[in-house]
């Protein structure tokens, strides 16, 4: 298939072009105190086309909420189009908006995920916290095989959930009382210890 016949397809030259321009134009806008000019359709069209294209990766296409990946990636693009600087070295030497825009829609995306996730454990809490049973009887009715195999796989998952919770909880509290001494241990105790240590031996 030709480049231009993808339907997520962006030139890189012509895109980078038109963020410079508008960047320029914004740029003279604040020098002058006008109104900053509004964002052209051809470059937000670029960016719903590379947060679009991003998100059929292999590693983003099986996401349920696949769309507010891409939404929230276009309003980060938009957020970030005045900080995008035309004069940083790139390794081709020229100004590369495809990769920066490219980059904030990624990250956009890892951030739209650990919120689903925290969405989701939020809900496993509140299920088993208010009767997992009760919960699946009356949406399953009578049928009590898959009743139980779900009610399993839920417990499971709430499970590991916890555990997770577990894990973060300890290591934030080691971490805390890690900075805690490397705050009190001064040189001199340092040396103190050390020579303590020493004299025992």
């Amino acid at each position: 298939m030709e480049p231009k016949a993808r339907p997520h397809y962006v030139d890189n030259k012509k895109f980078g072009e038109a963020i410079v321009e508008y960047v320029t134009r914004v740029n003279k806008a604040k020098e002058t105190g006008d109104t900053i000019p509004v964002v052209p359709n051809y470059v937000a069209q670029c960016f719903l086309k590379i947060a679009e294209g991003l998100s059929h990766k292999v590693n983003f296409i099986r996401y349920t909420y696949r769309e507010e990946m891409v939404m929230d990636a276009v309003e980060n693009c938009l957020r970030a189009i005045n900080n995008y600087d035309p004069g940083v070295a790139t390794r081709t030497g020229t100004p590369n908006a495809f990769a920066y825009f490219t980059q904030i829609c990624y990250f956009a995306f890892l951030r739209r995920i650990d919120k689903e996730k925290k969405q989701q454990d939020i809900k496993f809490k509140f299920i088993e916290q208010s009767g997992v049973e009760e919960f699946i009887a009356q949406a399953l009715g009578d049928d009590t095989h898959n009743e139980q195999a779900f009610i399993d796989s839920l417990r499971e998952r709430i499970s590991r959930v916890k555990d997770k919770d577990v894990a973060i909880k300890d290591f934030a509290k080691k971490e805390k009382k890690n900075k805690s001494l490397e705050f009190f241990m001064t040189d001199d105790l340092i040396e103190e210890l050390l020579n303590a240590s020493s004299d025992t031996e």
